[in-house]
């Protein structure tokens, strides 16, 4: 598919996602595609990760098992593809419908929302349960400021993880293009941890991930300035002053991008020091503000989100407009 026909596309799945989420009863009856790509992963880490087997063959076990996965990937969405563009232009629809699985504007936004849900009416301890569900360091370690913190954290990150990459990689591929993206992003959040069992085996998940993440989290970095911009209570200035400062000092490649932009606008400090399950991990601190968050933050976070997720309804806009401008030319 080129770039005319995937913009229009990544526009209705951006909209239907946005809308309608992935429903509840549908995920009952027959799971995600994120489930089933994370059965094909599960089902490659039992037969190939072989706890026997030296570190290098593990290493390429590793890899191998990342090629059969992207391989398997394409060829479903391509078979897809094929069989919705015999519709012709109603084959956008599903095309639509099947993309739109594969976003996450709406379910990051309402998981964050119940953080703040639960600081505001239940305390600590409701707050707690509800960040659980979105990040992996230790509840229990958390105090409400680390609770808002946390979450202001997963929403940057997970913009970029969830919204934008899944978004760039349909602006530029279609189907396979998304598809592609988000099995190799599971791969990562499944295997590609540093984990005894998984240091060797899940290295080529890691890096590759790192890889495709690299222009959506510059990319999303930007859409949070910009869109700090368009908000009287946030600091465009301070968001890319942070970008600029503080981005490169993360322990992830890609992550403190958007939480860098994510701090500098709200004048919080976020990332630092943390801890997952037992493990201190030690990370630079993004923004120079206040640590001191509170669920007001989230709500203002949330609000700077929506805000950027609409610039990049615009982008995609443009895109389809200077799309048909072209063809009519």
């Amino acid at each position: 598919m080129t770039l005319p026909n995937t913009l229009p596309l990544l526009l209705a799945a951006l909209a239907i996602e946005a809308a309608f989420g992935y429903p509840q009863g549908l995920y009952a009856r027959i799971g995600h595609p994120v489930t089933w790509i994370g059965a094909l992963i599960s089902w490659l880490d039992r037969r190939l990760n072989w706890e026997t087997a030296s570190l290098a063959a593990r290493k390429a076990a590793g890899v191998l098992a990342l090629a059969i996965l992207l391989t398997v990937t394409l060829a479903v969405a391509l078979g897809l593809t094929a069989l919705c563009r015999m519709l012709g232009l109603l084959g956008l629809l599903p095309l639509a419908l099947l993309a739109s699985s594969l976003l996450a504007q709406r379910s990051l936004h309402e998981h964050v929302a119940r953080v703040a849900d639960g600081l505001e009416h239940g305390g600590l301890a409701e707050g707690r349960k509800a960040v659980a569900m979105i990040v992996g360091r230790n509840p229990e370690s958390l105090d409400e400021a680390g609770v808002a913190r946390a979450a202001t954290e997963s929403l940057a990150e997970n913009f970029s993880d969830g919204v934008v990459a899944p978004a760039f990689w349909l602006g530029l591929g279609g189907l396979p293009g998304i598809a592609l993206y988000k099995a190799a992003n599971t791969a990562d959040s499944m295997i590609g941890h540093k984990s005894e069992r998984h240091l060797a085996f899940g290295w080529a998940a890691a890096r590759f991930d790192d890889l495709i993440n690299l222009p959506a989290s510059r990319l999303t970095a930007l859409l949070l300035v910009a869109a700090a911009a368009l908000d009287a209570e946030a600091d465009a200035g301070g968001a890319w002053r942070a970008v600029k400062r503080d981005a490169g000092e993360h322990r992830s490649p890609n992550a403190g991008w958007p939480e860098a932009a994510m701090a500098g606008a709200l004048g919080l400090r976020l990332a630092g020091p943390r801890i997952y399950g037992d493990i201190a991990v030690e990370d630079g601190w993004m923004g120079d503000g206040r640590a001191e968050a509170t669920a007001a933050d989230i709500r203002r976070a949330l609000r700077l989100y929506r805000r950027a997720c609409g610039l990049l309804w615009g982008l995609a806009a443009v895109g389809v407009a200077v799309g048909s401008m072209l063809r009519n030319a």
